[in-house]
């Protein structure tokens, strides 16, 4: 089958599946995942999200990101992460939980990207929203179960509430219709191509993440 016939939601999974399974497999989130690192070291990981989606979420979405051809298909209000991460830092770290927050240098880099194709390359811009999001509707979910049962937190509750749709009544729908707005996208095939290879390098940013938390706290 040609590229011309596959959908482009099957093109971008596949071609950057490798980079996926190499982001997934990371040793830090392995040793997180597998219960060898602490609550501190989870809470650390929330803080790098706040500023991923800070960026997501931020400026440039309501400067009229909502609108575009391009993007605005995928700024839906119900997959807002930002109000959920600052109820989890706030249980996790306490009220002035924003004081001491600071990124990770790979952190702020990825924000930075993020912004970036916010301002000026929407199709960029998708390409981070997929990795993100329909990563966290889906593996997402793995963290949140792992992180209930080794910390206790309530189901749902508060310290997971990141993790938490609770606006998406039903995830498997909502993701099939996320695939189907992809498959519409208004941009030709070189375009298409940039945003597969934009889909390639926020895998590599988020594996850059994995890699400094890493350092910062070995199993």
């Amino acid at each position: 089958m040609s590229t011309a016939t596959v959908p482009f939601s099957t093109r971008i999974r596949e071609a950057s599946a490798a980079e996926h399974s190499a982001t997934t497999a990371s040793t830090f989130m392995s040793d997180l995942l597998d219960g060898r690192l602490g609550l501190d070291a989870f809470a650390r990981y929330t803080e790098q999200l706040w500023f991923v989606y800070a960026a997501l979420e931020g400026g440039a979405v309501g400067d009229g990101l909502a609108d575009d051809p391009v993007a605005g298909p995928f700024v839906r209000p119900e997959l807002a992460r930002t109000p959920e991460i600052a109820r989890d830092l706030a249980y996790l770290r306490g009220p002035d939980w924003r004081s001491d927050l600071v990124p990770l240098p790979a952190t702020a880099a990825y924000a930075a990207r993020i912004e970036d194709c916010a301002a000026g390359w929407r199709g960029g811009y998708v390409a981070h929203h997929y990795t993100r999001y329909l990563g966290d509707l889906s593996g997402g979910q793995i963290v949140r179960d792992r992180a209930e049962r080794q910390w206790g937190f309530a189901r749902g509750g508060d310290g997971v509430r990141f993790y938490v749709f609770d606006a998406i009544a039903n995830p498997a729908a909502f993701k099939r219709d996320y695939r189907t707005r992809l498959d519409a996208l208004p941009v030709d095939g070189p375009e298409k191509l940039r945003i597969v290879e934009e889909c390639r390098r926020a895998y590599a940013f988020n594996h850059g993440i994995f890699r400094e938390l890493g350092e910062l706290y070995p199993a």
